[in-house]
């Protein structure tokens, strides 16, 4: 059975974009985010596979949630489901939940893991936000923090949750 994970870059607020797209540049983050998902799946949704500035992301099983499924995503699958997703995903070591804000409120009840970046500033003029978790059912076993440099505006931290289970 595949670790079913999470991966997103979320403000102090929650704040996750605007417009279909980030709210910062950040090349360690997304960095971080291809050595992560490479070689597994990522389920996302249609509005977060169509902001991907060249189609599918290559070496990943890409798959898109939509209530469409007649529509074509070039080199993806198409999903009506989360639960459909995962089943085609049933070889894969880990797959990942790559956005957007319902794809990750759904997801965020069935994780395994979370793999966070917290950006440490606060956005006023967004419109798409990460939905609240309960950090009592999570257990931190990795951090790594980043002060601003000249490649990345805002400090940031890498963040490893598991879920913690009952005994």
């Amino acid at each position: 059975m595949s670790i079913i994970s999470l991966v997103a870059a979320i403000a102090e607020n929650n704040a996750i974009g605007k417009n279909q797209q980030l709210l910062w540049h950040l090349p360690n983050d997304m960095k971080r985010f291809r050595e992560l998902t490479l070689g597994n799946a990522v389920i996302m949704g249609r509005k977060t596979f169509e902001s991907l500035p060249k189609g599918a992301l290559p070496n990943r099983k890409n798959i898109v949630l939509t209530s469409m499924p007649e529509a074509v995503f070039i080199n993806s699958f198409a999903c009506e489901s989360i639960d459909a997703a995962i089943d085609l995903c049933e070889k894969e070591k880990e797959v990942f939940m790559i956005g957007g804000a319902m794809i990750y409120k759904q997801a965020l009840q069935i994780a395994d893991k979370m793999y966070l970046t917290i950006v440490h500033h606060t956005f006023e003029d967004v419109d798409t936000y990460f939905p609240e978790i309960n950090y009592n059912d999570w257990e931190e076993v990795e951090r790594q923090a980043f002060e601003a440099d000249e490649k990345h505006a805002y400090p940031y931290t890498f963040l490893t949750y598991v879920r913690k289970r009952n005994v």
